[in-house]
């Protein structure tokens, strides 16, 4: 029960703050320009790349805070957040008065700006550093709800100030004052909010009584092991992800990398599905792992991947070959919708099969294995990262693009045969044909030839509506192609709001 209510409330969230995100970008563009705009993208990337000095505390959280109270050791784990905590608003000070410091400095030498002034583009930069300050402390206290499986909680404050952020924004910039420097000074009080509210709930959730609290060196000590692992794959996993939006933000006009932005966020809406669900099924598999419950883990994981991929990939590839009309009907630009569809397409097939691996990426975390995913994560950045340099600087935009679809087709590839080596052993090769490869091919099949039928040069809204067509019957196709036990596990899951693997 738990685990189908922290998804569909992690869904419902996920839902509202994209679909209010796609609402409000238009208008940010009217209201800021196209160039500002570029300037929020570039704000966007700086928080992915902050995430390196998270050094893995923050999943580390989760796991610990999961594990404890599987094992009834809640004492543990209020330890060890309050020594966290600690780590956390000391960054966040840190974090803040080095971006301060270096805002001139990539106002001048790095970002390509045509009509902003110099001088508003430092201060909207000095803006971003209070912002991430303000922000930093709320990864840890949302590991903490996720690692006690209260994600429907976690969820619904997010979803409140996500709200308040982008509905507060809109209403700043039309009532108040239509400048990027209005719109990071709203975002950081926001901010302040959302972090206080956030440390008050964590403990709230985790505190059985009150009890004396102090900085703990042993605390450290004990998850070191882990954290270092994860810091270390955090490390390589933004490099992958963030490389060619750092490429494009040199060589690219702010205007122009504003487009390539505009194109990661239609990408980035499959974020809708995967969060709630990776956030419902990794806390899931950590307790099955820890109370030795293989079988169960296994039929999770099989079950779980072979449900959720007929739903995403049909998504995913409805999206890739309407993109054009997708765009149109979004911003009412035709020269936007163009100029920015094959970019769109190729982002949203890239991240799709990106989508795709969260379920081995849990399996890893849930036996606290960060050998494999840092191994995975090292030799992508070797074999890869030159290519994403070489298609970014001869192809601008569509060449990152394509670099991302080639990385996470090498990612689904060569993660599933080196996870499968050590975990689940020997289920690599049918999970990557039956739950992985018969949802993408099925789901290909009828998108493409739908299209290829239906598809009309300018008839966006017609086009949409086949789409949406094809999309369903691919769905259908996908279900009806399931085992019979897939369906029952599902029937049953539906009907009595919980999931009984066997």
């Amino acid at each position: 029960m738990a685990l189908k209510r922290n998804f569909s409330v992690g869904l419902f969230g996920s839902i509202w703050s994209a679909l209010l995100g796609l609402a409000v970008v238009p208008l940010y563009i009217k209201y800021l320009g196209t160039e500002a705009y570029g300037l929020i993208g570039f704000f966007a990337t700086t928080q992915a790349l902050l995430q390196l000095l998270d050094l893995g505390l923050s999943p580390t959280i989760n796991r610990e805070v999961a594990r404890c109270s599987a094992t009834n050791k809640m004492q543990e784990a209020r330890s060890l957040l309050h020594t966290l905590s600690i780590v956390y608003w000391g960054m966040a000070f840190v974090i803040g008065l080095v971006i301060l410091v270096l805002a001139p400095l990539i106002a001048t030498h790095w970002l390509q700006a045509r009509a902003l002034p110099t001088a508003t583009i430092t201060q909207a930069l000095m803006l971003m550093g209070l912002v991430v300050a303000c922000r930093w402390p709320v990864g840890l206290y949302m590991g903490a709800l996720m690692g006690m499986q209260r994600v429907a909680l976690s969820s619904m404050i997010n979803t409140a100030f996500g709200t308040l952020s982008s509905l507060g924004t809109v209403a700043i910039l039309i009532l108040v004052s239509p400048t990027i420097k209005a719109f990071f000074i709203w975002q950081a009080c926001v901010g302040v909010c959302y972090a206080l509210i956030m440390h008050f709930v964590a403990w709230r959730v985790v505190e059985g009584k009150h009890e004396k609290r102090n900085f703990s060196l042993d605390d450290l000590k004990r998850i070191w092991k882990f954290t270092a692992g994860m810091s270390s794959l955090a490390i390589t996993g933004v490099l992958l992800i963030q490389i060619d939006k750092v490429v494009l933000s040199k060589l690219l006009s702010l205007e122009s990398f504003g487009h390539y932005v505009l194109a990661g966020v239609v990408a980035n809406s499959l974020y809708i599905l995967l969060t709630p669900l990776f956030n419902a099924i990794y806390p899931r598999m950590t307790a099955l792992v820890a109370s030795g419950e293989i079988d169960k883990l296994e039929s999770l994981y099989k079950a779980g991947t072979r449900l959720f991929l007929s739903v995403f990939f049909p998504l995913v590839l409805t999206g890739a070959f309407y993109s054009q009309d997708l765009l149109y009907i979004w911003t009412r630009d035709v020269n936007l919708a163009e100029n920015t569809a094959i970019v769109c397409s190729l982002l949203l097939l890239g991240t799709g099969l990106n989508g795709a691996m969260h379920f081995p990426f849990a399996l890893q975390l849930a036996y606290g294995n960060t050998k494999i995913p840092l191994t995975i994560t090292s030799v992508l950045i070797v074999t890869l990262v030159p290519l994403i340099f070489v298609l970014t600087l001869h192809y601008g935009a569509r060449g990152g693009a394509f670099a991302w679809l080639l990385l996470n087709i090498s990612y689904l590839l060569f993660g599933t045969w080196l996870t499968h080596r050590k975990l689940l052993i020997g289920q690599g090769w049918s999970w990557l044909t039956n739950c992985v490869g018969l949802q993408l091919l099925t789901s290909l099949a009828v998108i493409s030839l739908g299209w290829f039928l239906t598809h009309e040069a300018t008839s966006y809204f017609y086009n949409l509506m086949w789409g949406t067509c094809f999309m369903l019957s691919s769905i259908t196709i996908n279900y009806m192609l399931m085992p019979s036990e897939i369906k029952s596990k599902f029937e049953l899951w539906y009907k009595y709001k919980t999931i009984t693997p066997s």
